[in-house]
């Protein structure tokens, strides 16, 4: 007899009816939704097949972090996809966030794999426009550019509200998802980006994860134009974070990573140190204490490239998840997560 449906629960529990003013059910919108100060962090995705190197890279982010985001080809640097990480991890009883870059696919494919990422039991997307083919590693790549970040929080939210593709054919069951965006605060023009952020949030995002911020008292100006255009109230920010290697890592960086800024006076920090890894990772610390006093600050989303054996540490040390007890026991290879 063939399978159906009923043989399957723990896949067809992602279609179950999402809590009253929730839009996806994810662990990600119910920690946010209910005022918890969230945790994410980035899943750097291994060159390699096998499904091991994504749940041991997993480990010790799920050890602290609400969702992880699974990066789609960042820097146009072939690595295993987005999709197919959030599969996994949806398996491992991890709540992923989906990142779709409009450089390499069409509208088409796009609309196509936000289906197949809500089967699987994926509740949260970042939409990004996407770094140029010419930064990365195969520079003679064919770009795509059919969307733009903002015209891809449209498309899926058209989908999940209205319940049709861009064509205006019915969808039978539409992507339950939580909508995410990037913003970028610190680089140029600066009084123009809470501008940009008002118009994410009104193409339907729901959470922002913004890029590095080591600047503070930049980043303050931002949330506090922010506020004045009330978009504090509309959209969770999650300001993006992440523990410098050394003074060469951070300077490289900033000159050969786009969209970083990282000021003279955070290097001539890591310069001075005895042991510039451990003076990152107090940094960090700094800056996650620092952040979350900042009225409208809803979370921080974590970026620790081959650091990330110190995610757990730095959140833990940082004082962020006091009072939100931890659990284990998750399925396959998954970490115990803080609770909601």
């Amino acid at each position: 007899m063939s399978p159906s449906s009923s043989d399957f629960p723990e896949l067809m529990r992602g279609y179950e009816t999402p809590p009253p003013g929730h839009v996806s059910g994810s662990r990600l919108e119910r920690v946010l939704r209910a005022g918890k100060f969230a945790v994410t962090a980035e899943l750097n995705p291994p060159d390699s097949a096998d499904p091991a190197d994504v749940f041991d890279a997993a480990q010790p982010l799920g050890e602290v972090a609400d969702a992880l985001n699974a990066t789609d080809a960042s820097g146009a640097n072939c690595h295993m996809s987005s999709i197919g990480i959030c599969a996994l991890l949806t398996r491992a009883g991890y709540d992923p966030v989906y990142q779709i870059s409009c450089r390499d696919r069409n509208r088409i494919a796009i609309q196509g794999d936000v289906l197949g990422a809500a089967a699987m039991g994926v509740r949260n997307v970042l939409c990004l426009t996407g770094d140029g083919v010419g930064v990365g590693d195969q520079p003679g790549a064919k770009p795509v550019f059919d969307f733009d970040s903002i015209s891809l929080l449209r498309a899926i939210r058209t989908m999940r509200d209205q319940g049709v593709f861009l064509s205006g054919r019915k969808i039978a069951r539409p992507p339950r998802m939580f909508l995410g965006a990037a913003e970028n605060p610190c680089v140029e023009p600066h009084q123009w980006r809470p501008d940009r952020l008002a118009k994410k949030v009104e193409a339907g995002a729901e959470f922002i994860q913004t890029n590095y911020i080591y600047d503070l008292p930049l980043f303050e100006k931002f949330m506090s134009r922010a506020r004045d255009l009330g978009l504090d109230k509309r959209v969770f920010i999650l300001a993006g974070v992440g523990p410098l290697a050394s003074a060469k890592a951070a300077r490289w960086m900033r000159s050969n990573v786009p969209g970083i800024h990282i000021p003279d006076h955070v290097i001539d920090r890591m310069e001075k140190a005895a042991k510039p890894g451990d003076e990152g990772k107090r940094l960090c610390i700094e800056l996650i204490q620092q952040i979350r006093e900042i009225k409208g600050v809803a979370g921080v989303h974590v970026m620790a490239y081959r650091r990330e054996h110190q995610v757990s540490e730095i959140i833990l040390e940082s004082g962020v998840l006091k009072g939100r007890a931890t659990v284990g026991g998750r399925r396959g290879r998954g970490a115990g997560v803080p609770t909601a």
